[in-house]
């Protein structure tokens, strides 16, 4: 990751794509076992789902880096539109962000499920990482749509990312209960 500053928005992708990762190991692990037959074909395409919102959160961590500069740049200058573009695009990269981990406790769900049952702990993990992800990106999202003057702006952001707080948050921590119950 030397290649670009890490900052929260760029921290949060990268847990996700960690979370991501850990589901795919146990999909890995489920392949091929006989036990697991019947979902097969299910869990080939949720690792092939995996890989790419892996992908696509690694992307993210760059994009969010990338996306700091010409905002930390406008902070120097005196308020106007280029400010207000920059604060969107810092806005819009971590949203894609909660979107992407979205979909990685989706998936989380389909392996707690039907994933091999001696890796279910990584499920548990993986599912953490991309509630975690999530909470620091919606951050981000916070952060800088308090500084959009377009309050109407501010407040679809603000309300699309307490959605999926709420919505994705519970269904991380419902995932993790369901493993830790089989756990015990």
């Amino acid at each position: 990751m030397s290649e670009w500053t890490l900052i929260d928005g760029a921290a949060a992708a990268y847990v996700g794509a960690l979370g991501s990762a850990l589901n795919s190991m146990v999909g890995n692990l489920t392949v091929g076992k006989k036990s697991y037959a019947d979902v097969e074909d299910q869990v080939k395409e949720c690792l092939s789902q995996l890989q790419q919102v892996r992908e696509e959160l690694l992307a993210l961590s760059k994009k969010d880096s990338e996306a700091f500069a010409p905002l930390a740049a406008c902070f120097k200058m005196p308020r106007a539109t280029e400010e207000e573009k920059a604060l969107i695009d810092a806005i819009e990269v971590p949203l894609s962000i909660m979107k992407a981990c979205a979909r990685v406790i989706d998936l989380s769900d389909f392996m707690a499920h039907n994933g091999s049952k001696m890796a279910l702990s990584d499920v548990a993990t993986g599912v953490s990482f991309a509630k975690g992800a999530l909470k620091g990106a919606a951050l981000n999202i916070f952060v800088n749509a308090k500084m959009l003057e377009d309050r109407e702006l501010a407040k679809r952001y603000t309300d699309e990312t307490e959605c999926l707080i709420i919505e994705w948050g519970k269904r991380a921590d419902d995932i993790y209960v369901f493993v830790l119950e089989g756990l015990r």
